[in-house]
């Protein structure tokens, strides 16, 4: 007997162990909390009371404080995932419960199906934490109602009301899922049909009536809230999971009721069932050991299928990439980068990270490269505000960056990223006001306290930073006049270097912009400024780019001192062997072997207009 309860129990315990794991290593949640411009929704959280009474100031805030809270907790890798399982856990516990109460089985395979769409929906990068939150409360009313021992109709209609009247205060429209389940429950096994109706009928007139005289909410808005936006919110594949999560009870109760049921044709059998004389055909099966194997199997079956088919890996390389990229973790955006070299979304990480590890100049063409991948040269829209703030300053551009910063945030909401770099902007500035304000926000977030209470006593010994690097340097950097602030140009990168002509990055960018628009005589025409920077000789990019000038418009470059390397001159002579000597310039003819050979330099992509593909 024991090792039958043991083994069912030792693979609950696995299923959940490997879901700990998958959200873990495989999706990993710091991603989602990261949110890299593409993941909607996610909340922010403050300490203190004020923070707590506004939140609970309209039906569902309380559930959408306490998802917060314990959302906070994917910035920390393993700690989101055993917060995420755990709310799977009592998930399947609950449904389990509820299903076992109101149909009389528990198929153990079923009860995962839940699970699985949470897994699902975490597999592609989308923040429904507060969804699942409310769902999760609304089932463990549901839960606390069947417990409660109610003989009476009016005993069953006052817990049913009070049940309602919280639920909705706390989790908002999806009172309605509770009303529906209790509902059932009346209807199917206590066969009370009219409290049943009742039931339906009251559920969205309490919420109604709770929204006008608690909430103070107008007729519109109470009506607007009873409606479950966050399914249009959520888009064309995690708005199905969500509506197959909230339907899934009533329809699997409602369904094994009508097979239990249904298979009864006579009274006899009933008796035999009641007085445990022949449990018949079907119950002798599903007790059986092909029944419990199958039944085992399934939910490690379909999991891995959902998973497989919903994981989208190159989401999670555009996030991976920005994730590191914010931290400045520039070994490990090049890493990630590789998994998915060709994202033209991860090109400007790649590009960043290149500069700040040395090896820009060096390796620009070893990755995929095109004119607008270096930065944006049109108007930035939606997620590329995002994927520009941190580039812009870098650069110096610190008005850019603001502009972008404010924009991100009236799209994405209040985010720790946000309002740490808004406080750096307005530091650098000198408006220490504006700056405390952010800071202020700041301490009272989880993970970022202490960070701002650093900036805050440093600003209160000295309001002008005069010793801080970090800002001192952006303030070296900021040009005096403002152009487009949604733009980096040439004629913005001449003001940088203007400003500040040991600016290695502008100069680095910008003589890249040149070659990837194809204008090397402005690139020539900037050499004489490598004499600014520490460069030994002459990097390799441009070393290419000078020898393709000067072969192309036969003439010498004033190399200002320098000199172009050996292998250099050896690996464009060989270049101009296989492209002229043996293809005749015949680009199509000459790729295979010129992709083989030179996909990682300029020389290939002065012909082809990209690169990084190297064989």
């Amino acid at each position: 007997m024991s090792s039958r309860i043991s083994g069912p129990a030792a693979l609950n315990l696995l299923f959940f162990l490997l879901c700990f794991v998958f959200l873990w290593l495989v999706v990993d949640l710091r991603l989602i909390y990261h949110g890299g411009g593409i993941v909607l929704g996610f909340p922010i959280f403050y300490r203190g009371w004020e923070f707590f009474r506004e939140s609970v100031s309209w039906p569902g805030g309380f559930v959408e404080y306490i998802s917060a809270f314990f959302a906070q907790f994917f910035y920390i890798g393993w700690a989101g995932a055993l917060a995420a399982t755990v709310q799977a856990w009592l998930l399947w516990q609950c449904s389990g419960s509820i299903m076992k109460a109101i149909s009389g089985w528990q198929v153990r395979w079923v009860c995962f199906i839940p699970v699985i769409g949470l897994l699902v929906i975490y597999s592609r990068y989308s923040y429904q934490f507060n969804a699942i939150t409310a769902l999760l409360v609304t089932l463990g009313f549901v839960c606390l109602y069947l417990r409660i021992p109610l003989k009476s109709k009016p005993s069953a209609l006052l817990v049913f009301l009070v049940l309602s009247i919280i639920l909705y205060a706390i989790a908002s429209w999806i009172c309605l899922l509770f009303a529906a389940l209790c509902a059932i429950y009346e209807l199917l096994v206590r066969r009370r049909r009219l409290m049943g109706v009742t039931y339906l009928a009251a559920a969205p007139v309490i919420s109604y009536i709770e929204s006008l005289l608690i909430f103070d909410m107008g007729l519109v808005d109470a009506l607007r809230n009873l409606r479950p936006f966050l399914l249009y919110e959520a888009g064309p594949v995690i708005a199905p999971v969500l509506c197959i999560l909230y339907l899934f009870l009533p329809v699997t109760v409602t369904g094994l009721w009508l097979i239990r049921w249904g298979m009864s044709f006579d009274s006899a059998k009933k008796r035999e069932e009641a007085e445990g004389h022949s449990p018949g055909r079907f119950a002798v099966w599903r007790t059986g050991t092909v029944a419990r194997v199958i039944g085992s199997a399934l939910p490690f079956v379909i999991g891995v299928v959902a998973v497989s088919l919903s994981h989208n890996d190159r989401l999670k390389t555009i996030l991976e990439v920005d994730y590191y990229a914010c931290r400045r973790m520039w070994p490990e955006v090049l890493q990630a980068a590789r998994h998915n070299p060709r994202f033209k979304f991860t090109s400007r990480a790649v590009n960043r990270a290149l500069y700040h590890t040395g090896r820009l100049a060096e390796d620009m063409f070893a990755y995929p490269q095109h004119p607008e991948e270096l930065f944006s040269t049109a108007t930035a829209r939606g997620a590329a505000f995002w994927e520009l703030f941190d580039t812009y300053l870098d650069l110096g551009q610190v008005n850019g960056a603001e502009y972008m910063l404010l924009v991100s945030m009236g799209v994405y909401g209040e985010r720790p990223i946000f309002l740490k770099r808004l406080a750096l902007v307005n530091m650098a500035k000198g408006k220490t006001g504006a700056a405390m304000v952010y800071l202020g926000a700041l301490s009272r977030t989880l993970f970022d306290a202490g960070w701002a209470r650093g900036y805050l006593e440093e600003i209160e010994r000295d309001p002008n930073l005069s010793t801080d690097k970090e800002i001192q340097q952006l303030r070296s950097m900021m040009p005096e006049t403002d152009r487009n602030m949604e733009l980096i140009d040439e004629n913005l990168l001449l003001d940088l270097l203007d400003k500040n002509r040991y600016n290695q990055m502008t100069f680095e960018y910008l003589m890249g912009f040149y070659l990837l628009t194809n204008q090397v005589d402005k690139f020539v025409g900037m050499l004489d400024r490598l004499n600014d920077f520490d460069y030994v000789g002459i990097p390799r990019v441009y070393e290419e780019a000078i020898l393709s000038y000067s072969y192309m418009t036969k003439t010498k470059v004033e190399l200002h001192g320098r000199e172009i390397s050996r292998q250099s001159h050896e690996r464009f002579e060989n270049f101009v062997k296989v492209f002229i000597g043996r293809y005749g310039t015949n680009k199509r003819a000459a790729f295979n072997e010129l992709a083989r050979d030179y996909g990682d330099s300029y020389l290939f992509y002065s012909v082809y207009r990209f690169s990084g593909i190297k064989r």
